[in-house]
């Protein structure tokens, strides 16, 4: 197998997942827009795209460990990558909660959690089936 298709089929699992996470994410939105306002459908974006943008970070991060088989290097890129995710989410969510006015924020938490729960069943599912 050539380098350049190995590293699609590597790149495989996150792609799946941040797809995943986006879906979700609109899904939430567009049912918040219409159960309770526009201002809602747009929290519930922001709050998904938060952590879609916040795994996709940590992504190309936890990448760099891909071809290295030392179990504490990998294990600390895989952490370092877990950090970034969470400070980049609790900027984004800085900035939304400063700059938003309009905030719904169970929207906003619904948006979130959708993308946070549907990132783990897309990971688990694209591991289930390689």
């Amino acid at each position: 197998m050539s380098s350049p298709e190995k590293q699609v089929l590597d790149a495989s699992p996150y792609r799946h997942t941040l797809r995943w996470q986006t879906m979700a994410t609109l899904a939430v939105a567009v049912i918040a827009a219409v159960s309770a306002g526009f201002e809602a459908g747009i929290s519930a974006l922001l709050g998904g795209m938060a952590v879609t943008v916040g795994a996709l970070i940590a992504a190309k991060i936890a990448e760099k460990s891909r071809h290295n088989t030392e179990p504490m290097s990998i294990l600390f890129n895989l952490l370092k990558a877990e950090v970034v995710k969470i400070i980049i989410i609790a900027i984004i969510l800085f900035v939304v909660f400063k700059l938003f006015k309009e905030l719904v924020p169970f929207a906003l938490i619904a948006g979130l959690a959708a993308a946070a729960l549907f990132s783990g069943a897309a990971l688990a599912k694209s591991q289930v089936k390689n």
